[in-house]
């Protein structure tokens, strides 16, 4: 089994801002492969089982809100008694240009504090990332969390 983490923000007021990019991408996934999510509150997210090319997929969103989003991967990786190599991070980075995709097998968080989270509760950087590009701020007015955090245009 793999499991895939979409990391973002519970709530739909943040459903369509940059942040959320992971939750969405898992969501696309779990469409694609006909998954039903369902929440496992015990794990503090939503998951899907899918099959894919004869392997069993886990989908995660982790409802820990994204700083605290270890907890949630953490558990489940432990509960399914995963290796962190099985285990695939989807979240947005503003480092990269919008539509941007960068993929790492390691790697430290970059300053991400969803993937800091991550790291300290698997205890390892040896898991995969998927870095989906949200940009940066458009102008100098407007800071960081703003731009995470607004809607997309």
């Amino acid at each position: 089994m793999k499991m895939i983490a979409g990391l973002g923000n519970p709530g739909r007021e943040y459903a369509e801002t940059p942040h959320n990019v992971g939750f969405r991408a898992v969501a696309s996934i779990a469409d694609s492969l006909r998954g039903q999510w369902r929440v496992e509150p015990q794990f503090k997210a939503d998951v899907a089982k899918v099959a894919h090319g004869g392997d069993s997929v886990l989908l995660v969103r982790p409802m820990t809100y994204m700083n605290d989003s270890g907890e949630a991967v953490g558990s489940l990786m432990r509960y399914y008694r995963l290796e962190p190599a099985d285990v695939v991070v989807v979240t947005d980075d503003v480092h990269l240009e919008p539509g941007r995709v960068r993929v790492r097998a390691e790697g430290g968080a970059g300053g991400h504090n969803g993937l800091k989270s991550v790291i300290a509760h698997l205890g390892t950087q040896q898991f995969t990332r998927v870095r989906i590009g949200v940009g940066k701020p458009r102008s100098s007015g407007e800071d960081l969390v703003g731009h995470v955090l607004g809607r997309i245009p």
